[in-house]
């Protein structure tokens, strides 16, 4: 690597997994390896990116819940307001609805700033109770997530560079999903791995042949060799 080693925005699932959906191992020797800043960008809640960049080695400079936390140079900051998104979680419930994720709902339990609706909800009814608290409903391909507007992934992707005292132009993105879209707009170059959905290989600069973590290796070796 040299001193030009470009800072890294990735994904997480999709993109650092295979297609089981389990960490590939081959992201702790890739990404140890890098020398320069690792964002972890995901719709995950909080702990779930934090506790990833501590087992990989990475410094604490996370996205999540599609940008409604950013944790970077030891500042956390909150996008999205948690408690109009549960109220509205709560009314859709009294309408009948389902949250979808069972007795103990893992899928919420710590998030901050959104709630995570599973795909298999009344996805009509949930937009419209949604609307009548002025959040949106983002479809991510495996949840639907109750959010306030505005807050995405590539507005995360913003705050982490000013904080970092970088230009998000220098960042690269990896991902492979709709939510990965405005991270791609943000980042100065940008690569979706072959599983991609069809928004983000429409978004990305490129797509390449591996798919899943194959991908996203392939895009790492390229970059370390320019």
């Amino acid at each position: 690597m040299t001193d030009e080693t470009p800072p890294l925005a990735l994904d997480i699932d999709g993109t650092l997994t295979d297609g089981t959906g389990r960490l590939d191992p081959r992201a702790f020797e890739y990404l140890q390896a890098w020398d320069a800043t690792v964002v972890l960008a995901t719709g995950k809640a909080f702990p779930y990116p934090v506790s990833l960049s501590h087992y990989l080695g990475l410094e604490l400079t996370v996205i999540a819940e599609n940008g409604g936390v950013v944790l970077a140079d030891d500042t956390v900051s909150y996008q999205g307001d948690r408690e109009r998104a549960q109220a509205a979680a709560d009314a859709f419930v009294e309408r009948g609805g389902d949250i979808g994720w069972g007795s103990f709902d893992a899928i919420n339990e710590w998030r901050r700033t959104e709630i995570a609706v599973n795909r298999s909800a009344d996805e009509e009814l949930l937009r419209s109770v949604a609307a009548e608290f002025d959040l949106e409903v983002f479809d991510t391909g495996y949840a639907y997530h109750v959010k306030t507007p505005g807050v995405e992934k590539g507005t995360g992707l913003r705050a982490v560079a000013e904080t970092l005292g970088r230009d998000p132009d220098d960042f690269v993105a990896i991902g492979d999903s709709e939510n990965d879209v405005s991270t791609f707009d943000v980042a100065g170059r940008s690569f979706a791995v072959a599983n991609a959905d069809a928004a983000a290989r429409d978004a990305a600069d490129a797509v390449v042949e591996g798919s899943y973590f194959d991908g996203t290796a392939s895009v790492l070796e390229s970059l370390a060799d320019e």
